[in-house]
This record gives structure tokens, sequence and C-alpha cells, in this order.
């Protein structure tokens, strides 16, 4: 097996919920309103550390697609899937971006920053 390099983003990102692994900036979702088998997901034009599965035809809500699952670099956890070919006109737009499912990211200002608003002892002498 070879070296695995990842890919940093700067700005607000959304990561892997297993490993915290960045995978995607927040400006590139496309939309908020995708729903797979697990719940909520969310449509992004470019992600960065994942691997691709096996191309497979599935049968979404949607019609019937071209689709890869892919999978975190780092843990190897399944986090969503790329289309490759939309077979309905109407769903053309889907082709060559990325499904990440909302149960397997983490918003990276969501899990990642905590700010503690509780006075520290300077704060209680000063007032």
């Amino acid at each position: 097996m070879g070296r695995i390099f990842f890919v940093e983003l700067e700005g607000r990102t959304y990561k892997c919920k297993f490993c915290k692994t960045n995978l995607a900036l927040a400006e590139s979702v496309v939309s908020r309103g995708f729903h797979c088998r697990r719940g909520k997901a969310y449509l992004f034009s470019n992600v960065v550390n994942v691997t691709a599965g096996r191309i497979e035809e599935r049968m979404m809500l949607s019609g019937m697609h071209t689709v890869t699952d892919i999978f975190c670099v780092c843990c190897g956890q399944i986090v969503g899937w790329k289309y490759e070919t939309a077979h309905e006109q109407s769903q053309k737009y889907k082709e060559g971006k990325f499904v990440l499912e909302r149960g397997r990211i983490i918003d990276g200002l969501d899990s990642e920053f905590y700010i503690d608003t509780r006075p520290s002892s300077s704060d209680a002498e000063e007032a």
C-alpha cells in the first residue's frame, strides 16, 4: 500500500464524522435537499480525501443513475456517492457531483470550536 496524502482545506469545512478528515468546503454545497436511505444528504460540486468504489447502476428516488460509492481515505468509512451518469435528462445536473450523507459528516464549525463563555478569574476581578 502506498502513501496517503491529505488535502487540507481552509475555511468552513465538512469532515468525516469518524476520523475528522476534511472532505469538502461549505462553499461547495450545491443543495442541502437530498435524501438517502440513512436520512439527509448534501450535494457537493467538489470533495477531497475520498476514494471511489466500483461503478454501478442504481435506482434512486429520482430514477436510474450510474454511481460509485465514495469512502474516506483515512478511515475507509463510506461517506456518500458520486453521480457518474444520470439516465434522465432532468437529472443531468448531478453528473460529476458528490453526495455526502449528513449522518456521516460533521460541520467543522460545530465540532472543532468550543468557546468557553464562563468568566475567567481575570474577568471576575475586573468586574
